[in-house]
């Protein structure tokens, strides 16, 4: 990429670049439902609810944290419930990416896009390099970015790439792959989460000589009611966003250049 770039922008996939309401947070509710039998299905507030402890980047073992949580509350212990983590994962995958996952004919085949490919054309034309760093599978996110949004060869650290987040590793791994000698560039990470948030805050920690900035984006499922959505924002801003907002787009070239001061 144009190694005279005014700005690096790494997007988080899921919830930034294309809506999961009804695809990985419709699995996880569907595999806390079948582990405990029917006795619980979580509810996307439930769900946000454990997003915003800040660790539960990994949508896998979100689902084993809610079903032994489930078991916890009529007084069993994790070792009395004994989950098998590799079938949680195996039946989270069949409703995910289907039961001919190389198909991609599950709920992947349904998620509505947040983004248009002219957004990146854009970034590009004006020296504003991009990549991603996902907690999602390489295969998840390929499927996205270079299938339906027609990228070409994206820059993309994902789940088997790097620590799930709030480590920084992959962010620095996917801004490394963008330019050798970029210290001095402003960063953005774009993210719908409090473990996004926590990621950029760590990356200041770790690297402070660069100019880090926290990118909250709305979600749509939070979206429906001004209470969830005002609530949502201020557990974003509260975890380290510079400014929420309630799509990608919004951060445009203007945007770009008001929050790094050029």
């Amino acid at each position: 990429m144009n190694q005279q770039s005014t700005a690096i922008v790494i997007f988080d996939i899921d919830g930034v670049i294309r809506d999961v309401g009804n695809s990985y947070r419709k699995a996880i509710a569907d595999t806390v439902e079948e582990f405990t039998s029917g006795g619980w299905r979580p509810t996307m507030e439930d769900l946000d609810n454990l997003k915003s402890e800040g660790i539960w980047n990994n949508d896998w073992e979100a689902s084993q944290e809610l079903i032994y949580r489930y078991f916890e509350a009529i007084d069993k212990t994790r070792e009395d419930v004994g989950l098998d983590y590799d079938r949680i994962v195996e039946f989270f995958q069949e409703r995910y990416r289907g039961k001919h996952p190389e198909l991609f004919d599950g709920y992947i085949a349904n998620e509505p896009l947040l983004v248009t490919p002219n957004y990146f054309e854009q970034l590009s034309n004006n020296q504003v390099s991009y990549g991603f760093f996902s907690g999602a599978t390489r295969g998840s996110a390929e499927f996205v970015l270079k299938q339906r949004l027609k990228l070409e060869n994206p820059v993309l650290v994902a789940m088997e790439d790097a620590p799930s987040k709030p480590d920084p590793a992959g962010m620095f791994k996917a801004i490394a792959q963008i330019t050798a000698n970029s210290n001095n560039i402003p960063a953005f990470y774009l993210g719908d989460t409090v473990a996004d948030m926590y990621t950029i805050i760590k990356a200041k920690e770790l690297q402070p000589e660069r100019n880090w900035l926290g990118i909250g984006i709305l979600p749509p499922h939070v979206q429906t009611s001004q209470t969830r959505q005002e609530d949502y924002a201020q557990k974003l801003l509260e975890a380290g966003a510079e400014i929420v907002l309630s799509n990608v787009e919004k951060l445009n070239l203007q945007l770009i250049k008001e929050l790094t001061g050029h």
